[in-house]
């Protein structure tokens, strides 16, 4: 099933059931979660301004049907604060805080965030080797390492720069295919894995730096950094620019890792 037909899928008491294909073993990965949150928001509070940061807790499993409850929780003359939970068969799964802002004018403009060298999308070799990427809603994007290391390098810097967009041509912009495209990289730590073992993510926390991102040919550029690994738990710094080197998302996360 294609990313847009996914979102029409879901009811208008904001009910769905994924398909086999949209997971990550027995449950949506995170950032569909997170997209599917997103979404229950934009259409349970009209005239939304612009999504300018977001925290998600992944608190239990998304399987079966997956049911989200937003919520506002202020709305101010140029904010607003939504929340959402979404649950799933075993119970609650995750929980969303969302905020948004209208811009205003300012005299600060300042950005250390550009991007790095990477080798260009049509010379990028694919990032996943084999007939089919190992995990099933990863043959919904097209991916192409343009720089770092690939899963199970030890050794290597624990650092990913892919170019990632959606096979969907109906997904390649708009926000919400965004934030499901912008947590598709498996976590930076599975670098230093010495074989393939599981992973889990414990939050994610989401800063919009464009009001209306957009790019050429729905080719975004991620770059995922380990900065911790110890105990079980890794915390990773996540960067994604536009195909003009403008930066969109900055992100991080602490993921769970079972090795």
């Amino acid at each position: 099933m294609r990313f847009g037909a996914l979102l029409s899928a879901m009811t208008q008491d904001f009910r769905i059931t994924l398909p086999d294909d949209w997971l990550q073993g027995r449950t949506a990965y995170g950032g569909l979660s997170a997209a599917l949150c997103v979404e229950a928001a934009g259409r349970a509070v009209p005239g939304l301004p612009p999504l300018r940061s977001a925290q998600f807790a992944f608190i239990g499993p998304a399987a079966g049907e997956l049911k989200m409850s937003p919520s506002v929780l202020r709305r101010g003359k140029s904010s607003v604060f939504a929340g959402v939970d979404l649950a799933g068969e075993a119970g609650l799964a995750t929980r969303a805080l969302l905020g948004f802002g209208v811009a205003r004018p300012s005299s600060i403009a300042y950005d250390a965030l550009a991007m790095p060298d990477v080798t260009p999308v049509e010379t990028s070799p694919p990032f996943f080797t084999g007939e089919k990427p190992p995990i099933n809603f990863q043959s919904h994007f097209e991916s192409r390492i343009a720089g770092g290391a690939r899963p199970v390098t030890p050794g290597a810097e624990p650092c990913y720069r892919i170019w990632f967009r959606h096979r969907d041509e109906a997904a390649r912009s708009g926000l919400v295919p965004l934030i499901a495209l912008a947590d598709a990289p498996p976590p930076a730590a599975m670098v230093l894995f010495a074989q393939f073992a599981p992973i889990s993510t414990i939050t994610w926390a989401v800063d919009m730096l464009q009001d209306a991102p957009a790019t050429e040919d729905g080719w975004w550029l991620i770059e995922s950094r380990a900065e911790s690994a110890a105990q079980g738990y890794s915390t990773q710094a996540m960067t994604l620019w536009n195909t003009r080197g403008e930066a969109v998302i900055a992100a991080r996360q602490n993921v769970a890792i079972f090795t």
